[in-house]
């Protein structure tokens, strides 16, 4: 426009030429028209429409809109930040770890002694002021304690339940859960544990609470009172008896010949022999565990000036 002003100023006279330049004498619509710069014209044109197309983009942004590409990107990023907050979370919930079994290694304190179709024995060694790794119990199970100790039973999605145990001390546990022992005494956490593979029934406390959540039963007096062999029930259900038997120092010797097989789990030092009486005399030690199967003959030597006691666990 400013070109073909400057062409017609060349050939017109001065005062139409200063009609062009100034539009004097044109009414306001037609000055308005005149002076329009070519920018405000709007051409139909595929390159206008691409034009006015990205022209309203900063109007779509300012108002808080997206293109449909934009949206899908902002979306598969929502998605992707999803899935690995899931990862990260899946991740810091370890699995818990079996108990050994059969060829199938386990967490590495529970330390694999007995299987049969009755019974998983364990023993089970925690140095002090370390923890257990986090493990599943399947079964139900018993466990005595090797020495006083201090625990803490940190089951996944309980609060924590601090344990002191004398030595000796037995409890029954229902199983279906997983945990971690965590020992706080100075001294290693010793036991034994016995999953039970047999299901269990209502578990019965006798003449001891081994049952926390069960209270006291009635308790029957020793089934040997005639001799020096005290054999103190502790718990019952229709699968499994558990008793604690005691020899005092007045008894050399116990013979035991089971109709069943049976569970020793030895609570002091003595020697073990089985039949004839010939045979080789086995040391045995708190904590030693033994299988005594059905119909078999053996011989538990009482150690003088000092009482003797074991748990058996018939099935």
């Amino acid at each position: 426009m400013k070109v073909f002003k400057q062409i017609l100023s060349c050939v017109i006279p001065s005062p139409v030429a200063g009609f062009w330049r100034t539009g004097r004498g044109l009414p306001a619509a037609g000055r308005d028209l005149l002076f329009t710069s070519r920018a405000s014209i709007r051409i139909p044109s595929f390159r206008a429409e691409r034009t006015e197309t990205f022209s309203a983009l900063p109007l779509l942004r300012k108002f808080g809109l997206r293109s449909e590409k934009s949206l899908f990107v902002r979306g598969m990023s929502l998605a992707l930040y999803a899935l690995l907050l899931a990862f990260a979370a899946s991740a810091q919930v370890p699995e818990p770890m079996p108990l050994a079994h059969g060829n199938v290694p386990g967490e590495p304190h529970h330390h694999l002694k007995i299987e049969n179709e009755y019974v998983r024995v364990y023993y089970v060694e925690v140095p002090p002021h370390e923890s257990t790794q986090l493990h599943q119990h399947d079964h139900d199970y018993l466990f005595v304690s090797l020495g006083p100790a201090d625990v803490i039973n940190a089951v996944r999605d309980k609060p924590e339940i601090h344990l002191q145990l004398k030595d000796g001390e037995t409890h029954f546990t229902r199983g279906g859960f997983a945990h971690v022992a965590r020992n706080l005494s100075d001294a290693p956490f010793r036991n034994i544990t016995i999953e039970l593979l047999k299901l269990q029934d209502e578990p019965k406390n006798l003449c001891a609470q081994i049952f926390l959540i069960a209270p006291v039963g009635n308790c029957p007096k020793s089934t040997t009172p005639s001799t020096s062999l005290h054999t103190e029930p502790l718990l019952e259900t229709r699968e499994t008896a558990v008793d604690l038997v005691r020899l005092d120092p007045s008894l050399n010797v116990a013979s035991i010949s089971p109709r069943v097989g049976f569970l020793i789990v030895l609570l002091g030092e003595t020697q073990i022999q089985g039949e004839p009486l010939n045979a080789p005399v086995k040391k045995v030690k708190e904590g030693d565990v033994i299988w005594v199967p059905a119909g078999s003959h053996e011989f538990i030597w009482n150690s003088k000036g000092k009482d003797l006691s074991y748990l058996q666990l018939t099935f």
